[in-house]
């Protein structure tokens, strides 16, 4: 459905005509542009705005079908950017994506999000605020949503990074490491990890043109110039957002390894106790067996102090192999 849809004039909001072909006519006499926001547009919505704009097909598919990767693609009459925006569920610790698109043309911007995440509401808002940047005309719109998008992902990174921090805890804890529910708790938040590097990785290229770095330093149709440096702020920001994935991965991989390791540790602890007790077991077992065989001549069958003396040496035994597997860290 269509959000809102105004025309902009040296920064200053109007409200549009319902017809978009005299809305962008308008807003190119005034020397303005107009800006339209809608939420998950069906096919039919989506039809008008192609035709008054001149949209490209094949972005306009993107921009229905959603489920695409960051990206950023020039065409011949408009611009065409993907963002990935995240949002993280603290009570179930996971991480989802939702997809905002833009379409910018010489005096329009068309945006188009997917799911719940990053309202563009507010940060419309907080251009109208700020007339001065809005009236850079529709380049403002396009730093104003990245720039958004992007500082949430470095909110995101830190509440990631809290709980990393407690599983790490919890793992290297004499008894939270053996919890059947621990490898399963590390490869859950592994995933939740990818889910956020599959909106970040992406966009660095995008925000690499549009920053004008290193041998993307050609610019951007239907980007100002005199933007680069907002977008390089943006791009250092994502740089950061990327790096902190990388370390939380590498984190998370090295704690899957160390509580695999503490398992496996265990394990032998365990096998060491059950041979111990096993073999303590098999020396009372060999005794008695051999005054279970039916044999005439058993030795000291006849002697009085036989039993006593077995037992005794039964016990005697037991204690020194429990001593030994005692001192040698076995049981």
């Amino acid at each position: 459905m269509i959000v809102d849809c105004a025309i902009y004039r040296e920064g200053r909001r109007s409200e549009g005509p319902h017809d978009f072909s005299d809305a962008l006519d308008e807003a190119r006499s005034a020397g303005g542009f107009v800006w339209i926001g809608l939420h998950e547009p069906t096919a039919d919505e989506f039809d008008l705005v192609t035709q008054e704009f001149g949209l490209h097909p094949l972005a306009v598919e993107d921009a229905l079908k959603a489920h695409q990767r960051p990206k950023l693609e020039v065409y011949d009459d408009s611009l065409f950017v993907v963002l990935k925006p995240v949002v993280y569920e603290p009570r179930s610790d996971t991480v989802s994506s939702g997809e905002v698109m833009l379409f910018l043309g010489d005096a329009f911007v068309v945006t188009v999000r997917h799911g719940e995440g990053t309202p563009l509401g507010a940060v419309r808002k907080r251009l109208e605020r700020e007339p001065e940047l809005l009236g850079e005309g529709p380049t403002s719109v396009l730093y104003a949503i990245a720039d958004a998008v992007v500082d949430h992902y470095l909110d995101v990174a830190t509440e990631l990074q809290t709980d990393l921090e407690e599983l790490e805890a919890e793992v290297f804890t004499p008894d939270g490491g053996g919890s059947r529910h621990t490898a399963s708790r590390i490869y859950n938040f592994k995933r939740q990890i990818l889910e956020f590097r599959r909106a970040t990785g992406p966009l660095a290229m995008p925000m690499t043109r549009l920053a004008g770095v290193g041998t993307y330093g050609a610019g951007v149709p239907f980007v100002a110039d005199s933007a680069r440096p907002f977008f390089r702020d943006v791009h250092d920001h994502l740089t950061r957002v990327n790096e902190s994935v990388e370390g939380l991965d590498r984190l998370v991989s090295d704690i899957l390894s160390a509580h695999l390791a503490q398992m496996s540790v265990r394990q032998n602890d365990d096998m060491r106790k059950i041979s111990a007790w096993a073999a303590m077991a098999a020396i009372p077992t060999m005794l008695a067996g051999v005054y279970g065989m039916n044999f005439e001549h058993m030795p000291e069958l006849r002697w009085k102090w036989s039993y006593p003396v077995v037992i005794v040496v039964m016990a005697a035994l037991e204690v020194l192999l429990y001593r030994t597997f005692k001192r040698r860290g076995w049981m």
